[in-house]
């Protein structure tokens, strides 16, 4: 069904690359939420109404706040979508991440709202009627979400959007939740035990939970969170590909919004390269990159010697002598310069992000290990963490 649904709204072209594709895949994500929550509200509050079940009325209220969260993201989308101006040169990006926000809090509105009707239930309980159709539409309902949880993973994978996401795992929060109703409204019908207020408290504390943990998340993206390792991975990778890029390192990710990320690192070239055909070959893989990641590439050009052998005997000893400290250390823009008594040995060393050590501490332990090794050596050491 996602599939058919692709082939008949998105068309032949689907290139996410594309404002105006992704923004069609959105659409689809959007409306078709919103559709089949209303429907499920429809039918559950009237279900709710019918057998006095503040279980199923809360779950129908469930379904609704979703309905609601697609009309925002939707807004999101088109938001996000707009052109840069002189105000937002890098766009409008990151007013998806906005408006999920606002989502994210009424969904934890309604679950508190819920929760505190589930609580007057269980003080003052009520046995509600439950007839075979109020089996069966809760039953499709769990199904609906099912189908919903898979729908959205599948776009939200596909457009790289944490809002669609974050859609997917409500739905299935909801599957969950819609099933204790439907166990509620057995226990109820066989053996006539109220139970019901229990269940919308469970029902109310998975739609908090839900909105709470989305909040997180998309805060983590306002506040800056580290790009996919894969993404990641990827440019390591693709830049393996020129020949006269010996290897990156500094790769920083800024991140606009979806579909408007800015990329830059430095890449190391043998020092002996003509300085124009290093550039070039630089200026390529920069349009290469966009063409490929859809993104803003910047890449710094770092030369340093490759075919001197002393510079390459001690460049070795100042990264074993790294992996001796810790086996993560990793070292990159190495220089060597010949003073009067020592071997001056200039480089960064990057330590990983969960690292214990302090970057003075590092520092000193790499500087003494590479001087037990070499005594005639002289440590230039500049420690830090990688930004992604």
């Amino acid at each position: 069904m996602t599939n058919f649904l692709i082939r008949i709204f998105i068309g032949k072209n689907r290139d996410i690359n594309d404002p105006k594709i992704r923004s069609r895949y959105a659409s689809l994500a959007g409306v078709t939420g919103i559709i089949l929550n209303i429907l499920l509200f429809a039918g559950k509050l009237t279900l709710g109404i019918l057998s006095a079940s503040v279980a199923i009325i809360a779950d129908a209220f469930n379904n609704i706040s979703d309905a609601g969260s697609s009309v925002v993201t939707l807004i999101g989308f088109r938001l996000a979508g707009k052109p840069v101006d002189k105000e937002h040169p890098l766009g409008h990006g990151r007013l998806e991440y906005v408006t999920g926000f606002i989502v994210d809090m009424l969904i934890v509105l309604v679950g508190f709202e819920l929760l505190k009707t589930s609580i007057d239930k269980i003080i003052s309980p009520v046995l509600p009627t439950v007839g075979p159709w109020t089996l069966a539409i809760l039953a499709v309902a769990i199904l609906v979400k099912i189908w919903l949880f898979f729908f959205y993973r599948k776009i939200g994978k596909l457009i790289r959007s944490s809002a669609v996401r974050a859609a997917a795992s409500d739905s299935l929060s909801d599957g969950i939740a819609t099933t204790l109703v439907l166990v509620s409204a057995i226990v109820a019908r066989q053996f006539g035990i109220a139970i019901d207020g229990w269940a919308g408290i469970l029902v109310a504390l998975f739609i908090a939970y839900t909105g709470i943990k989305a909040a997180k998340e998309t805060i983590d993206l306002l506040l800056g969170s580290p790009p996919d390792p894969e993404f990641i991975k990827a440019i390591y990778e693709f830049a393996k590909g020129y020949a006269r890029i010996v290897g990156i390192h500094d790769v920083m990710v800024h991140d606009y919004g979806p579909g408007r990320q800015i990329v830059s690192f430095h890449a190391e070239v043998p020092s002996d390269s003509d300085i124009n055909i290093a550039h070039e070959e630089v200026d390529k893989m920069e349009r290469d990159m966009h063409e490929k990641f859809g993104c803003i590439v910047t890449v710094h050009l770092d030369p340093i010697v490759v075919n001197d052998p002393l510079v390459n005997e001690m460049r070795a000893l100042a990264e074993n002598s790294a992996k001796t400290v810790n086996a993560e250390f990793t070292i990159h823009d190495f220089r060597m310069t010949m003073g009067e008594k020592n071997i001056n040995l200039i480089f960064d060393l990057l330590l990983p992000a969960d690292c214990k050590m302090t970057t003075e501490n590092a520092e000193k332990a790499v500087a003494a290990e590479i001087k037990r090794r070499h005594p005639d050596s002289f440590c230039v050491i500049r420690a830090e963490h990688p930004y992604v």
